[in-house]
């Protein structure tokens, strides 16, 4: 009990090896295999309702509301007592362009062309890409490099702006908005499994371990019928 009386409720003890961060894609219903048919809504419909129910959070009207505009490009770094409630960046759906859900509400999805949200983990006091911000690549795992012929990646190139880290903990930091990259994936092969790797890119990112398909990078297929 004595020893429990030490430990800080806001940042853990020992972060000497805190390791890069893992990611996820959204959505994520049915495991890391998205597959519909174009002609048949109600095989992708699910994928259009589980984006647009994460991405409520990111709302420009919700973000105009809870959080401040931070200045890019360079780390948000906050001081005072660790106690004191932190202030979060806004990170507005509309960023995501093409992949916001406000202009094409299917995503995407109703062309063929999906958009799939990839999001680090959360690690707290963790700077990502030392000073440089972390990109997203994707490519083909196995198979032909030519059965994904065309991504685009918002916002921007595809990047993770250095203005949302650090984070400082889900007691203080309570609005805090994990950024997104989204991929739009504009032309893949139809009627064929495309296993697809996406990768973190950056200075102290490891995204090469076999054993950990999450550490810096996630491999998922995509299955698009026509």
């Amino acid at each position: 009990y004595v020893m429990l009386l030490t430990l800080s409720p806001y940042t853990p003890t020992y972060r000497d090896r805190v390791s890069p961060p893992g990611v996820m894609i959204r959505p994520y219903l049915n495991g890391f295999t998205i597959a519909f048919n174009v002609s048949q809504p109600s095989t992708w419909q699910p994928y259009v309702d589980s984006m647009h129910h994460f991405l409520a959070a990111y709302d420009d009207k919700v973000q105009e509301e809870k959080n401040i505009e931070c200045v890019s490009g360079q780390y948000f770094i906050q001081g005072g007592n660790e106690s004191e409630e932190k202030k979060a960046c806004q990170f507005k759906r509309s960023l995501l362009q093409n992949c916001s859900g406000i202009e094409d509400p299917t995503f995407g999805y109703s062309k063929g062309q999906p958009c799939i949200l990839l999001k680090m983990n959360r690690i707290i006091g963790y700077r990502p890409g030392a000073g440089v911000p972390v990109s997203v690549d994707c490519k083909v795992q196995k198979g032909n490099e030519s059965d994904l012929r065309s991504v685009d990646f918002y916002p921007g190139n595809g990047t993770f702006d250095l203005m949302y880290y650090p984070y400082y903990g889900k007691i203080t930091h309570v609005n805090y908005t994990s950024p997104l990259v989204a991929m739009h994936f504009t032309d893949v092969k139809k009627n064929y499994v495309v296993p697809i790797q996406c990768s973190l890119n950056g200075k102290g990112i490891i995204n090469n371990v076999n054993s950990d398909r999450f550490l810096g990078r996630i491999i998922f297929t995509l299955s698009i019928g026509k």
